[in-house]
């Protein structure tokens, strides 16, 4: 009898301390680590909300960048990091889900490691060359990369990773050929194409489209379903020769498992209140993201659907890292 009075007791000062915690949360920097080099779009985003969280906590909020392994590395250092909600992965659908169907071995599960907070933005890839590439459009893309079989350059963000996936789709559907070429992150792979190092890529919208502002790269397309009102006169890649080819990244929060309970209500409610925004919205939605947000159980069933999606994509297109 005494050990059960023992074992309640102990019960519930651990449920007052873990409530204690969370009203007092938080007291101290909150930490949210980007698994890719600054300048990319969960860079962006991360540091857009993050700003905008450190105003509503009274905290300061650190975004640090830990490139590496597509996104793996990153996500380690937040798989193992205390779960109390001062360390927050912010990743997209390449960590979160499709490197589970890539990688041989992961240190960490994307499922079980983590305990997801919020969806934040989705941005489709937008078609991009560089200005010295001879076409002006996906069907004199498809004809210049057909004349020149494995000699197009694909820029991505690593093996594995959504541009990947997106481009090997791409290539299966017009049945070309071009060599790819991998980088720690979006930034890097944008970066080379606008710079002249490699030919074309396939890039979340919201990281890519100011180069194109800019006139360092040529859109020839974008990704989405229906044209994007951001930008109107582009066609989209499906009504340019490839039917119902769509793709797209999307970005999302999430923390340690075992972070209380409380502790991922906040965030989710401070998080989603923060993208959803008049000014936020209306920002993302001039460079291609649409904020879509939702409860931690509703993100959980979408990454875990997600994952099997895209795991039958890296099966069918035979896709490794060794």
């Amino acid at each position: 009898m005494f050990r059960i009075i023992k074992a309640i007791l102990i019960a519930a000062l651990l449920v007052v301390s873990t409530a204690s915690s969370a009203q007092s949360y938080p007291s101290k920097p909150i930490h949210i680590i980007v698994p890719y080099p600054a300048g990319g779009t969960s860079d962006i985003l991360a540091r857009t909300i993050g700003q905008r969280l450190s105003e509503s906590f009274g905290q300061p909020v650190i975004v640090e960048n830990k490139p590496g392994a597509n996104g793996n590395v990153g996500a380690d250092l937040v798989a193992k990091a205390p779960a109390d909600g001062y360390t927050l992965l912010l990743a997209d659908i390449g960590a979160l889900v499709i490197s589970p169907s890539v990688y041989p071995t992961l240190p960490f599960d994307p499922v079980k490691d983590f305990a997801p907070v919020t969806m934040v933005a989705y941005s489709p890839h937008i078609l991009v060359v560089h200005p010295s590439v001879q076409a002006a459009s996906v069907k004199e893309l498809v004809g210049l990369a057909k004349s020149k079989p494995g000699k197009l350059n694909f820029a991505i963000s690593g093996v594995g990773g959504a541009p990947h996936l997106a481009g090997v789709d791409f290539a299966m559907r017009t049945g070309i050929d071009w060599t790819y070429i991998p980088y720690k992150g979006g930034a890097q792979a944008i970066a080379d194409v606008a710079g002249g190092q490699a030919d074309v890529t396939l890039n979340g919208m919201l990281a890519t489209y100011p180069l194109v502002q800019g006139g360092k790269l040529k859109l020839l397309a974008v990704s989405s379903a229906k044209r994007m009102s951001a930008i109107p006169d582009i066609p989209t890649i499906a009504e340019s020769g490839v039917p119902d080819f769509e793709s797209g990244s999307w970005q999302g929060v999430v923390a340690p498992v075992g972070t209380p309970r409380e502790v991922v209500a906040r965030l989710n409610a401070e998080i989603s209140r923060i993208a959803n925004a008049p000014e936020m919205r209306d920002r993302l939605g001039k460079q291609g993201a649409d904020v879509r947000t939702n409860t931690p159980e509703e993100f959980g069933t979408f990454i875990r659907s997600e994952t099997a999606k895209w795991a039958k994509v890296v099966k069918d297109a035979n896709i490794k890292v060794d």
